[in-house]
């Protein structure tokens, strides 16, 4: 199990490519790599038609940030539970990241929900990890998620198994159940998706770098963070 640092709540996240705004009350299928400034797009909370969806919105809003508030530099990462890009890439940067960066209170990282039409399960697995999310159990479920991908893919219905991994990850089973059922964070994954696409990412994975946009499972994700540090470390003029 990865050593998460503790994070800031704000009441509020706005979240946009490129920049990501807390308002300060309580806390594949591409296999190219490339580089671009990150296109900014007006941020704004999720916004529901009731009161509970909203809510329920904003602590998976909240859930799926890693990092301390006071942390320099963001990464967002596009992603996909069922692409095998993502996995990969996952695999084999996203714990070194977590303890070279997050854990040392210089990067903070936001997921952006990306399930691809081509991934049969992509979305009911993006449910799973956001109504775990709600509970701050994001994380773990990411984890899961991709460590068991090969597992749940070829299954008929990944319901049961997606059940299975968030009871594994603590989750109250009540109200993950209730979330799923109700599809109560549908709204926020398809913003999520529009505001990836809004962007100009077209595959997954796809980060966010301080003013850069990368893609593909190679991606130098650890380079552009050091060059975003690098710039935020300059003097003000």
């Amino acid at each position: 199990m990865h050593h998460y640092i503790a994070r800031h709540r704000p009441a509020v996240l706005l979240l946009a490519i490129g920049l990501i705004a807390c308002a300060a009350d309580g806390r594949r299928t591409g296999d190219t790599t490339s580089s671009a400034p990150a296109k900014q797009v007006s941020s704004g909370a999720v916004s529901s038609p009731t009161t509970g969806q909203d809510t329920i919105s904003r602590r998976a809003d909240r859930g799926r940030i890693l990092g301390d508030s006071t942390a320099p530099v963001w990464v967002v990462m596009a992603s996909d539970f069922q692409c095998p890009y993502c996995k990969q890439w996952h695999d084999a940067a996203f714990a070194g990241l977590v303890k070279d960066y997050v854990n040392t209170g210089r990067v903070r990282m936001a997921f952006l929900n990306m399930p691809l039409s081509m991934h049969q399960h992509a979305k009911a697995a993006s449910e799973a990890a956001m109504c775990a999310a709600v509970q701050d159990k994001f994380w773990p479920m990411h984890d899961s998620l991709f460590a068991t991908q090969k597992i749940w893919e070829v299954l008929e219905s990944p319901l049961s198994m997606f059940d299975t991994l968030a009871n594994h990850s603590h989750v109250e089973m009540t109200g993950w159940r209730e979330c799923m059922s109700k599809h109560s964070t549908v709204p926020l994954i398809e913003a999520d998706l529009d505001r990836a696409r809004n962007t100009g990412a077209s595959s997954t994975p796809s980060f966010f770098v301080g003013t850069m946009k990368l893609s593909g499972a190679d991606a130098n994700v650890r380079g552009a963070i050091d060059s975003a540090l690098k710039v935020a470390a300059k003097p003000k003029s």
